[in-house]
Order: structure tokens, then sequence, then C-alpha cells
């Protein structure tokens, strides 16, 4: 082996004068763009900090609500004619309001790749306690919609609603593990976000349902039916765009070219 005159090793075969010369190639530019499909792996850290936050935050509207209901059930009281059906028959309900805030907030640090990231296992163990959450929050939803007398206010359109997001929600979990077993990984990830938003819709629903009763006074069945309606179908819109957006370009730096140059 030789030297260059920069001190550098250098094969024979070069030749007893070869140099190689390094840098950047001025054809190309320093630095290089990947671009893939449907991923959020590309936000800053604050937003990787944020998108969980927010989603807790949502979360913590109906689990309000909840807590008010599972206090009741457990104080015995007041019976109402708005309530009446939990006393009757408490187990869906109570697995429901369980079931949805542990599958609401276990779920949003999925949406945070930084955290996964730093912490290998957690997607997968997550996943255990997800999946079974996630189904029971479909089966007991369907059940209740079957089971309960609710008021006039929840007609048939919003018996029809609550059966098809409990069947698609279902639906999409199955789907999701089916892909996972096969390794396609971006289908399951696709389908436990269609999942996790149809769940957080009664997150959503707070901000439909005020603005129908600031403008047209309360909730009549119509009503009812729209603004719950209008809070699945925004979730489901904005899990479609997440799925399907292009991933963030990446910038990624080129590579030195090496050149060999004989004299």
């Amino acid at each position: 082996m030789d030297r260059n005159p920069t001190g550098r090793r250098i094969g024979r075969k070069y030749g007893p004068c070869a140099v190689i010369k390094t840098g950047a190639n001025p054809a190309r530019k320093p630095m290089i763009r990947a671009a893939g499909a449907g991923s959020m792996d590309g936000m800053t850290p604050r937003t990787s900090r944020l998108i969980p936050a927010g989603l807790i935050a949502l979360t913590l509207i109906p689990a309000a609500g909840g807590a008010v209901r599972l206090g009741s059930l457990a104080s015995g009281g007041p019976v109402t004619p708005g309530n009446e059906r939990f006393f009757a028959m408490p187990v869906p309900v109570v697995l429901h309001i369980v079931a949805a805030l542990i599958y609401c907030v276990l779920g949003a640090f999925q949406f945070a790749p930084r955290f996964r990231r730093r912490r290998p296992r957690w997607h997968r163990t997550a996943g255990w306690v997800l999946v079974p959450a996630g189904l029971t929050v479909a089966l007991t939803g369907v059940w209740m919609t079957l089971a309960y007398e609710f008021p006039a206010v929840d007609g048939t359109a919003v018996k029809i609603e609550r059966l098809i997001v409990g069947g698609v929600l279902a639906a999409a979990i199955v789907l999701a593990i089916r892909a996972v077993r096969r390794r396609d990984f971006a289908g399951h990830r696709a389908w436990m976000i269609r999942a996790y938003a149809l769940a957080q819709g009664a997150g959503t629903q707070a901000f439909t349902q005020v603005p129908w009763m600031l403008l047209a006074g309360e909730l009549d069945a119509t009503g009812r039916a729209v603004a719950l309606g209008g809070g699945w179908l925004i979730n489901a819109l904005i899990a479609e765009w997440i799925i399907r957006r292009k991933k963030r370009p990446a910038r990624v730096p080129a590579r030195p070219r090496y050149e060999v140059a004989t004299s």
C-alpha cells in the first residue's frame, strides 16, 4: 500500500501516483429527500408531545360524564327516567366507560413516534391491552343500543348510527390484528387509526352538539342524529387524511462521491 500526499492509504491497482479525491458531486444537491406514504415520524418533538396531549384532553370530556355515571351507579342513585335503564342493567355501561377510558388514553401515546422509539416494547405491550379494550368498547356499544330503552331524542337514526359505528370499530380492530399477523404493518397501522378515531367519537360529539344547540335550541331527534353522526364523520375523515397523507420529506445527507485521479 502507498500513501497519497494527504496520508490516505490507496491500493496499488490505481497506480503509484493515484490519488483518491473526495467531495460532493457538483451535479447533485448536498441534501436529498426521502419520501414515503402515511407516516407521522417526521414530526417535531413538540408536535410529538402535543398530539397525545390533545387526544387525552379530548378524552377527558366524555370521561367526566362517565365518571359521574359510575359514581351515580356506585352510590345507588338518584334514579330518574333518564338513567333508570343503567340501574336496571349496569354491566354494559360500566364496561363501556372503563374500556373507553383505557382505550382512548393508552391509544393516544401510539400517536407519538418519538415516545415509541424510545420505548421499543411499548407498542406491542400496549397492543395487548388496547385490542381487548377496543373490542369491549365496540361490543358493549352494540349491546347497549339493542338492550336499552333510550329516550325519544335518540331515535331510529341514532340507533342505526351506533350499530354501524360499533360494528365498524370491531371489524377495524379484527382487520388490524389480521394485518399484523401477516406482517402488513402499514395495513395494521391504518386499521388501528380508523378504530381509534371512531372510539374518540364521544369527545368530538361534545363540540358538534354545542353549535346545534346554540343555533336551534334544544336537540330534537334530527339534531341529535346529525350531531352524533357529524362527530363520527369528522373523526373518520381525519383518520383517512392521516393514513393517506404523504410523509413529510426527511432531509438525508448525500453520501460523498469518491473520484480516482491518475497522473
